[in-house]
């Protein structure tokens, strides 16, 4: 519990400074989603860094990519968003359920995430992640019979 409160803090804290409310909520579901993961069941194979932090780095690109190309929020653009996201995540064993959210947010958030674009994969989503990442190498493996990360690679 602890970690899911630092983690999703300093996200959160790191979201006020330029994000509006709507695109904060958006991504506080997705960073919850992957709280859950990490510090709820960190053996299972979609709460290791790896996965945690690449799952939602190739969702957020797979998103940026299919916004630009489709150029509006519908439901071609999400669908195909998210679609790509868990293929990508498949092929470079990198699933991470939340990244399909992160790829959903890429397409659906407001012009504010838009204007981003590519950095949207940067700041917010790799920034979010590796907080998570980071807090959870603390927290997880404060319990001696917890070890955390299960593997990196």
């Amino acid at each position: 519990m602890l970690g899911g409160c630092l983690g999703i803090g300093l996200i959160g804290l790191t979201l006020q400074q330029g994000f509006n409310d709507h695109d904060m909520v958006l991504m506080a579901g997705s960073f919850g989603a992957s709280a859950v993961l990490v510090y709820g069941v960190p053996s299972s194979p979609l709460a290791q860094p790896l996965a945690v932090i690449f799952g939602h780095m190739i969702s957020a690109l797979v998103g940026v990519t299919v916004f630009s190309v489709v150029g509006e929020a519908n439901w071609l653009s999400a669908g195909l968003a998210v679609a790509l996201a868990i293929g990508l995540m498949q092929m470079t064993r990198t699933v991470h359920p939340p990244g399909g959210a992160t790829a959903l947010i890429a397409v659906a958030g407001s012009h504010d995430i838009h204007s981003l674009g590519y950095m949207y994969v940067l700041n917010p989503i790799a920034l979010g992640a590796v907080l998570l990442v980071g807090v959870a190498l603390v927290t997880n493996n404060m319990k001696s019979r917890r070890r955390w990360p299960v593997f990196w690679i």
